[in-house]
Protein backbone atom coordinates (compact mmCIF):
# COMPACT_ATOMS: atom_id res chain seq x y z
CA UNK A 1 0.00 0.00 0.00
CA UNK A 2 2.56 2.44 0.58
CA UNK A 3 4.92 1.59 -2.67
CA UNK A 4 1.05 2.51 -4.54
CA UNK A 5 0.89 5.86 -2.31
CA UNK A 6 4.45 6.70 -2.99
CA UNK A 7 3.71 5.75 -7.05
CA UNK A 8 0.98 8.27 -7.04
CA UNK A 9 3.02 10.90 -5.46
CA UNK A 10 5.73 10.53 -7.56
CA UNK A 11 4.05 10.96 -11.12
CA UNK A 12 1.91 13.53 -9.56
CA UNK A 13 5.59 15.28 -8.57
CA UNK A 14 7.16 14.47 -11.49
CA UNK A 15 4.30 16.02 -13.51
CA UNK A 16 4.27 19.50 -11.56
CA UNK A 17 8.44 19.47 -12.23
CA UNK A 18 8.17 19.07 -15.96
CA UNK A 19 4.92 21.41 -16.33
CA UNK A 20 7.54 24.11 -18.06
CA UNK A 21 8.09 22.03 -20.53
CA UNK A 22 10.94 22.21 -23.77
CA UNK A 23 8.64 21.32 -26.28
CA UNK A 24 7.21 24.19 -28.62
CA UNK A 25 4.27 25.86 -26.31
CA UNK A 26 0.85 24.20 -27.30
CA UNK A 27 -1.58 26.89 -29.19
CA UNK A 28 -4.74 24.74 -28.18
CA UNK A 29 -5.90 22.86 -24.95
CA UNK A 30 -4.72 20.00 -26.31
CA UNK A 31 -3.86 17.63 -29.88
CA UNK A 32 -4.67 14.21 -29.59
CA UNK A 33 -2.34 12.50 -31.82
CA UNK A 34 -4.22 10.57 -34.78
CA UNK A 35 -2.70 8.06 -37.25
CA UNK A 36 -4.35 10.26 -40.24
CA UNK A 37 -2.84 12.10 -43.11
CA UNK A 38 -5.16 15.00 -42.81
CA UNK A 39 -6.41 18.05 -40.42
CA UNK A 40 -4.16 20.20 -38.10
CA UNK A 41 -0.55 19.03 -38.08
CA UNK A 42 0.91 19.52 -35.02
CA UNK A 43 4.89 18.94 -33.34
CA UNK A 44 4.72 15.62 -36.27
CA UNK A 45 1.26 14.21 -35.24
CA UNK A 46 -1.85 15.43 -36.79
CA UNK A 47 -5.03 15.81 -34.26
CA UNK A 48 -7.49 14.25 -33.94
CA UNK A 49 -10.91 16.97 -33.77
CA UNK A 50 -10.93 17.81 -29.99
CA UNK A 51 -14.56 17.47 -30.17
CA UNK A 52 -14.26 13.74 -30.81
CA UNK A 53 -11.45 13.34 -27.55
CA UNK A 54 -12.56 11.05 -24.79
CA UNK A 55 -11.15 9.85 -21.47
CA UNK A 56 -9.29 7.42 -23.17
CA UNK A 57 -7.26 9.67 -25.05
CA UNK A 58 -5.64 10.83 -21.77
CA UNK A 59 -5.56 7.98 -20.20
CA UNK A 60 -2.65 4.83 -19.85
CA UNK A 61 -2.34 1.94 -18.24
CA UNK A 62 0.55 -0.88 -16.75
CA UNK A 63 3.11 0.87 -14.83
CA UNK A 64 2.59 -0.93 -12.05
CA UNK A 65 3.41 -4.48 -14.26
CA UNK A 66 6.92 -5.69 -13.27
CA UNK A 67 8.80 -5.74 -16.62
CA UNK A 68 10.88 -9.38 -17.59
CA UNK A 69 14.66 -7.98 -16.67
CA UNK A 70 16.32 -11.62 -17.88
CA UNK A 71 18.77 -9.93 -20.72
CA UNK A 72 22.22 -9.20 -20.52
CA UNK A 73 22.24 -5.92 -18.95
CA UNK A 74 19.67 -6.93 -16.55
CA UNK A 75 16.99 -4.09 -16.95
CA UNK A 76 14.39 -3.00 -18.88
CA UNK A 77 13.20 0.52 -19.56
CA UNK A 78 9.36 1.02 -20.55
CA UNK A 79 9.20 4.60 -22.17
CA UNK A 80 5.90 6.10 -22.46
CA UNK A 81 5.62 8.82 -25.22
CA UNK A 82 3.24 10.19 -27.81
CA UNK A 83 3.80 6.85 -29.84
CA UNK A 84 2.01 4.73 -26.98
CA UNK A 85 0.09 7.28 -25.75
CA UNK A 86 -1.56 10.27 -28.32
CA UNK A 87 -2.92 12.45 -25.18
CA UNK A 88 0.65 13.45 -24.61
CA UNK A 89 1.29 14.93 -28.28
CA UNK A 90 1.87 18.76 -27.68
CA UNK A 91 2.26 18.80 -23.96
CA UNK A 92 6.09 18.14 -23.80
CA UNK A 93 5.89 15.39 -21.20
CA UNK A 94 6.43 11.60 -20.96
CA UNK A 95 7.70 9.07 -18.79
CA UNK A 96 8.74 5.85 -18.24
CA UNK A 97 8.87 2.59 -15.84
CA UNK A 98 12.70 1.29 -15.17
CA UNK A 99 13.24 -2.22 -13.71
CA UNK A 100 16.12 -3.67 -12.75
CA UNK A 101 17.18 -7.36 -11.60
CA UNK A 102 19.75 -7.40 -8.78
CA UNK A 103 23.31 -5.38 -10.54
CA UNK A 104 21.03 -4.89 -13.15
CA UNK A 105 22.66 -1.34 -15.21
CA UNK A 106 20.61 1.05 -17.41
CA UNK A 107 23.46 1.36 -19.34
CA UNK A 108 25.12 4.86 -20.37
CA UNK A 109 22.77 6.82 -22.61
CA UNK A 110 21.70 10.02 -23.79
CA UNK A 111 18.03 11.61 -24.51
CA UNK A 112 18.82 14.54 -27.04
CA UNK A 113 15.70 16.17 -26.53
CA UNK A 114 14.93 16.25 -22.44
CA UNK A 115 16.29 16.98 -19.54
CA UNK A 116 15.12 13.65 -17.14
CA UNK A 117 13.96 13.19 -13.95
CA UNK A 118 14.13 9.65 -12.08
CA UNK A 119 12.62 8.98 -8.78
CA UNK A 120 12.95 5.19 -6.88
CA UNK A 121 10.34 3.38 -5.74
CA UNK A 122 11.96 0.70 -4.41
CA UNK A 123 15.18 -0.79 -3.82
CA UNK A 124 19.27 0.92 -4.23
CA UNK A 125 20.10 2.87 -7.25
CA UNK A 126 23.89 4.45 -7.98
CA UNK A 127 22.73 7.18 -10.54
CA UNK A 128 25.69 9.29 -12.42
CA UNK A 129 25.97 11.69 -15.31
CA UNK A 130 29.14 13.01 -16.90
CA UNK A 131 29.64 16.91 -17.92
CA UNK A 132 30.50 18.03 -21.15
CA UNK A 133 34.03 18.49 -22.61
CA UNK A 134 36.57 19.76 -21.63
CA UNK A 135 35.69 18.90 -17.59
CA UNK A 136 33.96 15.10 -18.84
CA UNK A 137 33.12 15.37 -14.48
CA UNK A 138 31.34 12.50 -13.06
CA UNK A 139 28.45 13.25 -10.66
CA UNK A 140 27.25 10.26 -8.80
CA UNK A 141 24.72 9.86 -5.77
CA UNK A 142 23.20 6.75 -4.45
CA UNK A 143 19.64 6.84 -4.30
CA UNK A 144 16.76 4.91 -2.05
CA UNK A 145 12.91 4.80 -2.33
CA UNK A 146 11.32 8.30 -2.37
CA UNK A 147 14.90 9.90 -3.65
CA UNK A 148 15.13 11.79 -6.92
CA UNK A 149 17.84 12.77 -9.11
CA UNK A 150 17.44 15.12 -12.10
CA UNK A 151 19.98 14.27 -15.15
CA UNK A 152 20.54 17.36 -17.69
CA UNK A 153 19.02 17.41 -21.45
CA UNK A 154 21.55 15.70 -23.77
CA UNK A 155 24.21 14.23 -20.89
CA UNK A 156 25.17 10.87 -20.77
CA UNK A 157 23.77 9.27 -17.67
CA UNK A 158 23.40 5.66 -16.07
CA UNK A 159 21.66 3.73 -13.23
CA UNK A 160 22.99 0.93 -12.03
CA UNK A 161 21.02 -1.37 -8.67
CA UNK A 162 23.48 -1.53 -6.14
CA UNK A 163 21.05 -2.80 -3.62
CA UNK A 164 20.49 -6.87 -2.45
CA UNK A 165 17.42 -6.60 -4.98
CA UNK A 166 15.58 -5.67 -7.63
CA UNK A 167 14.64 -1.85 -8.12
CA UNK A 168 11.87 -0.15 -9.98
CA UNK A 169 12.03 3.43 -10.62
CA UNK A 170 9.77 5.96 -12.38
CA UNK A 171 10.89 8.79 -14.86
CA UNK A 172 9.84 11.70 -16.07
CA UNK A 173 11.06 13.78 -19.71
CA UNK A 174 10.85 17.07 -20.63
CA UNK A 175 9.38 16.18 -24.15
CA UNK A 176 6.71 14.38 -25.69
CA UNK A 177 9.10 12.30 -27.41
CA UNK A 178 12.77 12.93 -25.79
CA UNK A 179 14.55 10.15 -28.20
CA UNK A 180 17.36 7.86 -26.27
CA UNK A 181 21.08 6.86 -27.84
CA UNK A 182 22.67 4.13 -26.17
CA UNK A 183 26.44 4.79 -25.78
CA UNK A 184 27.18 1.15 -26.76
CA UNK A 185 25.10 0.51 -29.31
CA UNK A 186 25.49 3.73 -31.31
CA UNK A 187 29.12 3.29 -31.42
CA UNK A 188 29.84 -0.08 -32.03
CA UNK A 189 26.31 -1.48 -33.65
CA UNK A 190 25.56 1.19 -35.47
CA UNK A 191 24.22 0.45 -39.06
CA UNK A 192 26.24 0.27 -41.44
CA UNK A 193 29.57 -0.01 -38.74
CA UNK A 194 31.77 2.95 -38.26
CA UNK A 195 34.79 2.39 -39.61
CA UNK A 196 37.44 0.82 -37.18
CA UNK A 197 40.19 3.28 -38.97
CA UNK A 198 37.97 5.47 -36.91
CA UNK A 199 36.94 3.55 -33.94
CA UNK A 200 40.74 2.28 -33.22
CA UNK A 201 42.01 5.60 -33.26
CA UNK A 202 39.43 7.39 -31.20
CA UNK A 203 39.66 4.80 -28.55
CA UNK A 204 43.27 3.70 -29.14
CA UNK A 205 43.16 0.14 -29.24
CA UNK A 206 43.92 -2.47 -31.95
CA UNK A 207 41.08 -3.58 -34.28
CA UNK A 208 40.64 -7.04 -32.47
CA UNK A 209 39.37 -5.25 -29.86
CA UNK A 210 36.18 -3.48 -31.98
CA UNK A 211 35.74 -6.25 -34.31
CA UNK A 212 35.03 -8.25 -30.36
CA UNK A 213 33.03 -5.49 -29.21
CA UNK A 214 30.94 -5.19 -32.84
CA UNK A 215 30.44 -9.09 -32.46
CA UNK A 216 29.27 -9.00 -28.67
CA UNK A 217 26.71 -6.23 -29.31
CA UNK A 218 25.08 -7.79 -32.47
CA UNK A 219 24.73 -11.11 -30.22
CA UNK A 220 23.47 -9.08 -27.43
CA UNK A 221 20.47 -7.14 -30.05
Amino acid sequence: MEVKILSYIVLWAMTVFLVSASDPSPLQDFCVAVNETTGVFVNGKFCKDPKLATADDFFFTGLNIPRNTSNPIGSVATLVTVDVFPGLNTLGIAFARVDFARNGLNPPHTHPRASEILTVLEGTLLAGFVTSNPDNRLITKVLNPGDAFVFPVGLIHFQLNVGNTSAVAYAAFSSQNPGRIDIANAVFGSTPPISDDVLTKAFQVDDKVIEDLQAQLRIDN
